[in-house]
């Protein structure tokens, strides 16, 4: 039976087919999906046609295109093997995988290599494995094992935050740190909420939010209750680093670029011994009063070049929140690049 979101190519010299075979049956069902929704899904996604011809799929398209839809559904397959499942944000990660990356982006070679494409590296947590869906993504994780100090700069949706409490958690899990320490400056995002009712902790939860999502998708709630009352997670606002040393820890700074030049400062000499240090923030959301400079942008021209200091740039091309939310940022660059 042949399936097909889009309508057949039209066939010419550079037109040809690829016949993929997958020798168990059950597990190429799955790869299909429910009603072929997944065959679909990279039909519409890549550009080809792919037909299915009892134990084989059939890739329509041309060369480039064709060989690139071959390499997802053959990586798709081996993950099934692996035992584990397909699911859309799967699908859409193996497809930005088998996309060239750019340059710029890269990590150095040594640190890539153990996030090979194909190696099946993930992180480990409580609740689920984690993988990087961008090359952007991967790169970003493997600077954050291999350095004491990183940054994830670039827009709302990229994994930024996700990956960071992702790896605090697998270290921590690994026994590599004693605790996680996850922190966000209290600024609101262009909103007067006037005072908030309760204890400091109330006050403060709000802000924190985003920070005990991210746990609550990694641990068991009760874990992450019974770890918060241990102080061996911490999630606090930015202005209650002062004065500490935060020795033998994974901190996580959200939303840096709310921070001021001094509080930067400030958080980032914090770092002890056996400690890393991550710094993740979105130049284009900045809600500082106007005029009061973003320690974040300060940081990255001061520290470009430091030793040990790791910059990682995401765009919307590696947004993974929702397709929608990368067309949303791209209309948004487009305008401002008009308007300036």
């Amino acid at each position: 039976m042949g399936i097909s979101a889009l309508t057949p190519p039209t066939r010419s010299d550079d037109v040809v087919e690829t016949l993929l075979e997958f020798p168990d049956n059950r597990l190429l069902i799955d790869l299909c999906g429910e009603y072929d929704r997944n065959l679909a899904q990279i039909e519409h996604q890549m550009g080809v046609h792919i037909l299915r011809r009892g134990n084989r799929l059939a890739v329509i398209g041309d060369k480039g295109t064709r060989e690139q839809a071959a390499a997802v559904l053959r990586a798709l397959y081996a993950r099934l093997e692996a035992g584990r499942s397909v699911a859309a944000g799967d699908i859409e990660g193996a497809i930005r995988m088998g996309q060239p990356m750019p340059d710029a982006l890269r990590a150095p070679g040594e640190q890539i290599e153990m996030f090979q494409a194909g190696s099946g590296v993930e992180l480990r947590t409580r609740k689920k494995p984690i993988e990087p869906r961008t090359e952007a993504q991967k790169a970003y994780v493997a600077n954050l094992f291999a350095n004491e100090l990183g940054f994830g700069i670039g827009p709302a949706g990229t994994g930024k935050t996700y990956l960071a409490v992702a790896v605090g958690v697998t270290m921590f899990i690994g026994g590599m740190v004693d605790k996680i320490i996850l922190s966000r400056p209290a600024v609101e995002a262009g909103e007067r909420l006037g005072f908030l009712p309760g204890d400091m902790k109330e006050k403060v939860d709000p802000y924190m939010q985003p920070l005990y999502d991210a746990l609550n998708d990694f641990l068991p709630a009760k874990q992450v209750q019974k770890l918060l009352e241990e102080k061996r997670i911490e999630i606090a606002p930015l202005a209650f680093m002062r004065g500490r040393t935060l020795s033998n820890a994974f901190v996580v700074l959200d939303e840096a670029q709310n921070a001021t030049t001094m509080q930067m400062k400030m958080f980032l000499t914090r770092l002890g011994e056996g400690s890393r240090m991550v710094i993740t923030g979105d130049r284009t959301q900045v809600d500082l009063p106007r005029g009061v400079p973003s320690g974040l942008q300060d940081a990255e021209r001061i520290l470009k070049g430091v030793k040990g200091v790791t910059f990682n740039y995401f765009t919307s091309k590696d947004v993974v929140r929702h397709p929608l939310v990368a067309r949303v940022i791209e209309a948004y660059e487009a305008d401002e690049a008009k308007q300036g």
